[in-house]
C-alpha cells in the first residue's frame, strides 16, 4: 500500500471506530451533565449489550449470516430489542444504586459506580465464563469497494462499516434532536445547568435523570 492508501484506509477505520465511542461517550456525557456522576458502570452496560443482542438472536432462532429479508427485520428488531434491554437495565442501575445517594457527598455514589461495575462485570464472567468470544458473523461482510463498484484497490471499506456508520448517524441525529427540539431534551439541559431552579420552575428532576439514564443506556 501506497502511503496515501493508509491514510485513507486508517481515516475509514478511525471514522467507523470513533462512531462507536462516539456513541458511549454520548451516553457517558449526559449522565455526567445531568448529576455530575461519574459513571464507571457504563462501559459495563455497554459490554453486556453485547452479549444480550447474541442472546436477542440465540432466542430469535438465528445461527448462521442473515440474508434477504432476514437483514430486513431480524437485524433492526435485535437492534431495537438489546437498545431496550440496556436502557431498562441502566435505570434500574439508577433506581437501586445510585438514586439512594443522591443527596449524599460526591464519594459516595462514585465508590458506588466502580462497585456496580464489578457486579457486572463479575455477572458476565458468570454468564459466559473468561474465555474469548468472538461475536458471531451475523451479518454478511464484504468489501464494498470490490463487490459493488468492481474496484481493484488495496482500500478496504466493508459492509460492516459500512453498518456501523449506518446505525450511528442516524442516532445521533435523533439524540440531537431529542436533546435540542423536545419537551424532556430542554429538561435534560435546565437541569443540567441547575437543578435547583429546575425543579422551582416545576421540572421532574428525578423523571428527567431517569429519562437520561434510559437513553444513555440505550446508545
Amino acid at each position: 500500500m501506497t502511503w496515501w492508501e493508509v491514510l485513507i484506509q486508517q481515516s475509514i477505520n478511525g471514522l467507523t471506530r470513533g462512531a462507536v465511542f462516539a456513541l458511549i461517550a454520548l451516553g457517558y456525557t449526559m449522565v455526567y451533565g445531568i448529576i455530575e456522576l461519574i459513571n464507571f458502570a457504563h462501559g459495563d452496560v455497554f459490554m453486556l449489550g453485547l452479549f444480550i443482542s447474541l442472546a436477542w438472536f440465540s432466542l430469535l432462532g438465528v445461527t448462521g449470516t442473515l440474508t434477504g429479508w432476514q437483514l430486513l427485520t431480524i437485524l433492526p428488531l435485535v437492534f431495537v430489542l438489546t437498545m431496550l434491554t440496556t436502557a431498562t437495565l441502566n435505570v434500574a442501575i439508577d433506581r437501586v444504586a445510585y438514586r439512594p445517594l443522591r443527596r449524599s457527598t460526591r464519594l459516595a455514589p462514585l465508590i458506588t459506580a466502580i462497585g456496580v461495575s464489578f457486579m457486572l462485570e463479575n455477572v458476565a464472567l458468570l454468564w459466559k465464563g473468561p474465555a474469548p468470544i468472538a461475536y458471531p458473523d451475523v451479518f454478511p461482510s464484504f468489501d464494498i469497494l470490490r463487490e459493488w463498484f468492481g474496484m481493484d484497490s488495496a482500500i478496504f471499506v466493508t459492509s460492516k462499516d459500512l453498518l456501523v456508520v449506518a446505525a450511528t448517524l442516524p442516532l445521533m441525529l435523533a439524540l440531537h434532536y431529542f436533546v435540542t427540539r423536545t419537551r424532556w431534551g430542554k429538561a435534560m439541559r435546565a437541569t443540567a445547568q441547575d437543578r435547583e431552579t429546575a425543579q422551582a420552575m416545576g421540572i421532574d428532576v428525578e423523571r428527567t435523570i431517569l429519562v437520561t439514564f434510559f437513553v444513555g443506556g440505550a446508545l
